[in-house]
C-alpha cells in the first residue's frame, strides 16, 4: 500500500511539474546569457570567456569578461562597467589578458587588476593577437589607405563628421558589404608593443586585410620566433567578383611580403603554425568564386615551400583548426548531419596510405566551435550549443569521453520551460536521394492531438539547420506557441557532403523544392500533424523559397495556408546587380543576367506572380546590402497588386538580420501574430 501511495505521489508531482511549465517566449529568450567562446590559459587551468546580457532599455547586448577554472570552480567576473569588454586573449606566459573595451586594446592581470591601455589609435582597435614571445600584439583597424599616420586618419574622420555633405562616392566594386558602406576605409593589420606605444600599419595600401569578402575570423598570426606576421589579402583587382584570399608572410622588421598561396585562387584562411615553425597549416577552398566549396586543411612546409592537402577524400567542410601541444595532430570541427563533431588528422600523415583513413572523429554528437587543447594534450575545451540550450563552455577528453559543461550559465533558467530536444527525421527527396532534418515539438506534446505545422527554411542557400541555438530563428519560440516545427535540410545544405551542396547551384527552385515538399508530405502522414494548417517561413534564400512556393503552391498532397518572408530574394534579375558580392550570383546562376538570361528567367519567383494567392508577411531591413530592401518592396507591392492579403514590416536601422533586442521582440511578435491568424483555429 505504501508503495502504491509513493508511486501515486511521484506521478502527481511529475504531472504538476509538467503542467506548471512556463511558456518560453521571446522575452525569455532575450533574458538568456550569451556565452562567448573559451580562451584557455597557457597552463591549461583557467578559461577566459565573455557573457553577454541584453539591455532592452538601451537596445543592445553588453559583454563582460569572466574566468573559470577548467573543472568549473572559481568563476569570477573580471570586467565591469556600462560598456562592453570583449576578445580576451592570454599572453604566452599567462600573466596578462589582452582585451578590447572602448574601442581600444588593454591588458590586465587574470584577476582583472593592473589594467594598462595598449593602443590609443583614433580609428579603434579590435582582435588582439599576441606574438609568441609576448613582445607584440597584432590587431585590426579601419583606416583611410591614403593616410600615412593616425593624425591623418583622425583629421579625416573629423572632416567627414563635420561636413554637411554626406554623399557616398566610389569608383570600385564591393563599395558596400552586409550593412555598411566600404567606399573609402580599409581594414589593416597593425602591431604595437604589448606594453603600449605607437602602432605600426603592417599592411599599408588600398586593400583589406583580412579580405573583407573572405573574412572568417581574425586570420592573422605571428611565427613562433616572433619575427614574421602572417596575414591575408585578396590580390585581385575587383573584389566583388573574387573569393581569392592569399596568405602573406611579412617580416616584422620590414622587407617584402611573401605570398605563399599565389596561384591558389579560392579562399585561404586560418593560418596556424606548428610550435617548431616547420609547418603552417590553414584551410582552403579550391574553386574560385565559389564560397561554398569544400574547406580543405592544407600544410605549407616553411623549408621547401611545398603545400599539400591533409584531408583528401574527406567529404565534409573542415573548420576551426587547432593543434595538439606536441604539434603532431590537427583538431578541427566539421559539419556532419546537422552537428559539428571534432575530428583529428596528423600533421605528417603517411601519404602511402589512403589519406581519408587518417581523419578520425574524436568527439561526436556536439556542435563544436573554437577548440582549445590543454598542455598535456588530454582535454578539449570548446563552445557548443543545441536546439535546447545556447552556447556553453564544454569540456571533453581527447578520446571522446568525459563530455560535460564547465560552468552552465543558462541550464537552471531553462529547466522550467521543458524545451523538447529536436528529433531527427529522414525522407526521400528528389532523384530518390535521402534527406535529413529536425522536428521540434511543443512542450507537453500529446500525440493524440493535432498541431499546426511550421516549416522553417534556412538561408544560404549553402547553409543548414544545425542542432545549435539561434537567437534569430529559434524553433523553440514557435514550438511553445503550439506548433510542430519542421526544419528540413534539402539540397544545398551543408554537413551532408559536397555533392549535396553543389546540387543547388543553377537549380534554386528544382531539386531543393522537391526535397522540401516531399519532407512536408512525409511529416503530415504523422497523426499529430494537421495537414490543413501548414505555414512556411524563411530568410534570405529561405525567403526566396517562400516566394517560389507562393508561385507553386499547388501540390496535390497539401497546401500552405500562409507564408513569412524575411530579407528574401524575389527578383533575380534586379538582385544580380544590386547585391554586393557579385561572385555569388555569378556562380549560382552561371553568369550575369545578360550572359545567361534563361537561368534568371527560369528561377526568378517574380516570373510566377500570376499564381500568388497565399497570405504573406514580408519583413526586411533598410541597411541590408546582401539582399537589398527593394526585394522585399517588390514582393510586397506584387502581393498588394494581386489582391493577396499581405503585410510589410521594415526596420530602418537593421541589416540582413534583426539584431537589436527591441526590434527582435517586435519582429517576433509580428511573425507569431501573423502565423496564429492563419494557422490557429
Amino acid at each position: 500500500m505504501k508503495r502504491t501511495l509513493s508511486l501515486l505521489a511521484v506521478f502527481l508531482i511529475v504531472t504538476a511539474s509538467v503542467f506548471a511549465q512556463s511558456q518560453f517566449t521571446v522575452n525569455d529568450m532575450l533574458t538568456l546569457k550569451r556565452v562567448g567562446y573559451p580562451e584557455l590559459s597557457p597552463d591549461g587551468k583557467t578559461i577566459a570567456y565573455t557573457i553577454g546580457t541584453v539591455d532592452k532599455e538601451a537596445n543592445r547586448v553588453t559583454n563582460q569578461i569572466f574566468t573559470v577554472n577548467i573543472d568549473g570552480s572559481g568563476k569570477r567576473q573580471i570586467t565591469t562597467g556600462t560598456g562592453s569588454s570583449s576578445s580576451p586573449k592570454w599572453s604566452p606566459d599567462g600573466t596578462r589578458i589582452a582585451f578590447v573595451t572602448g574601442g581600444q586594446i588593454w591588458t590586465m592581470s587574470p584577476e582583472g587588476d593592473d589594467r594598462v591601455q595598449v593602443t590609443n589609435i583614433s580609428s579603434g582597435a579590435a582582435g588582439p593577437v599576441w606574438s609568441s614571445d609576448g613582445k607584440w600584439i597584432a590587431f585590426s583597424s579601419e583606416v583611410y589607405p591614403e593616410c600615412p599616420d593616425d593624425a591623418c586618419n583622425k583629421a579625416e574622420d573629423e572632416r567627414v563628421a563635420n561636413s554637411k555633405v554626406k554623399a557616398y562616392v566610389t569608383d570600385r566594386l564591393l563599395f558596400k558589404h552586409w550593412n555598411e558602406w566600404r567606399h573609402r576605409k580599409r581594414t589593416h593589420v597593425f602591431i604595437v608593443p604589448s606594453t603600449g606605444g605607437t602602432a605600426k600599419d603592417m599592411t599599408p595600401g588600398d586593400f583589406d586585410s583580412p579580405p573583407y569578402s573572405a573574412a572568417t575570423g581574425i586570420d592573422y598570426t605571428f611565427s613562433p620566433d616572433g619575427k614574421t606576421l602572417v596575414y591575408l589579402r585578396n590580390p585581385d583587382k575587383v573584389e566583388a567578383v573574387s573569393t581569392n584570399s592569399d596568405i602573406f608572410l611579412q617580416p616584422i622588421e620590414g622587407g617584402e611580403a611573401k605570398n605563399i598561396t599565389k596561384g591558389m585562387n579560392g579562399y585561404d584562411v586560418g593560418p596556424v603554425y606548428t610550435r617548431d615553425g616547420r609547418y603552417l597549416v590553414f584551410r582552403s577552398q579550391k574553386t574560385p568564386t565559389f564560397e561554398a566549396d569544400r574547406w580543405r586543411i592544407m600544410r605549407y612546409d616553411t623549408r621547401s615551400g611545398e603545400i599539400v592537402e591533409l584531408t583528401t577524400g574527406f567529404d565534409l567542410q573542415a573548420d576551426d583548426i587547432t593543434l595538439s601541444p606536441d604539434g603532431k595532430t590537427i583538431y578541427f570541427a566539421a559539419g556532419e548531419r546537422g552537428r559539428s563533431p571534432i575530428f583529428s588528422v596528423p600533421v605528417e600523415p603517411d601519404f602511402r596510405l589512403r589519406i581519408a583513413t587518417h581523419v578520425k572523429k574524436v568527439v561526436d554528437r556536439v556542435t563544436a566551435g573554437h577548440i582549445n587543447v590543454t598542455p598535456d594534450g588530454k582535454t578539449f575545451v570548446f563552445g557548443s550549443s543545441s536546439l535546447t540550450y545556447p552556447n556553453e563552455i564544454m569540456r571533453a577528453n581527447v578520446d571522446g569521453g568525459g563530455l560535460a559543461m564547465v560552468a552552465p550559465e543558462n541550464q537552471q533558467f531553462l529547466a522550467k520551460y521543458g524545451l523538447r530536444k529536436a528529433e531527427e527525421t529522414e525522407w526521400i527527396g528528389a532523384e530518390n536521394t535521402n534527406n535529413h532534418g529536425f522536428v521540434v515539438k511543443p512542450p507537453n506534446f500529446d500525440a493524440a492531438k493535432k498541431y499546426p505545422v511550421l516549416v522553417m527554411i534556412h538561408g544560404g542557400p549553402q547553409g543548414a539547420w544545425m542542432d545549435g541555438w539561434s537567437f534569430r530563428w529559434n524553433p523553440q519560440i514557435y514550438a511553445n506557441q503550439g506548433y510542430v516545427v519542421f526544419m528540413p535540410n534539402p539540397r544545398g545544405s551543408t554537413t551532408y557532403g559536397q555533392k549535396f551542396i553543389d546540387e543547388i547551384s543553377g537549380d534554386w527552385g528544382g531539386k531543393v523544392y522537391t526535397d522540401i515538399m516531399n519532407g512536408v508530405a512525409d511529416l503530415i502522414k504523422r497523426p499529430y500533424a494537421d495537414k490543413e494548417r501548414i505555414g512556411a517561413a524563411g530568410a534570405s534564400y529561405g525567403g526566396y523559397m517562400v516566394a517560389w512556393l507562393l508561385g507553386h503552391n499547388n501540390d496535390t498532397r497539401f497546401r500552405f495556408k500562409t507564408f513569412v518572408s524575411h530579407a528574401g530574394v524575389f527578383n533575380l534579375e534586379s538582385m544580380a546587380t544590386s547585391t554586393e558580392e557579385i561572385f555569388f550570383v555569378n556562380w549560382e546562376f552561371k553568369g550575369m543576367p545578360w550572359e545567361n538570361p534563361e537561368m534568371y528567367t527560369r528561377w526568378s519567383p517574380h516570373k510566377y506572380a500570376k499564381n500568388f494567392n497565399t497570405p504573406t508577411l514580408v519583413t526586411g531591413g533598410e541597411l541590408d546590402f546582401r539582399v537589398p530592401i527593394d526585394q522585399c518592396l517588390q514582393l510586397y507591392t506584387t502581393l498588394q497588386l494581386r489582391g493577396v492579403e499581405s503585410k510589410l514590416v521594415v526596420f530602418p536601422d537593421e541589416g540582413h538580420w534583426i539584431l537589436k533586442p527591441q526590434n527582435s521582440e517586435f519582429w517576433h511578435r509580428e511573425v507569431i501574430s501573423w502565423l496564429n491568424k492563419y494557422l490557429k483555429p
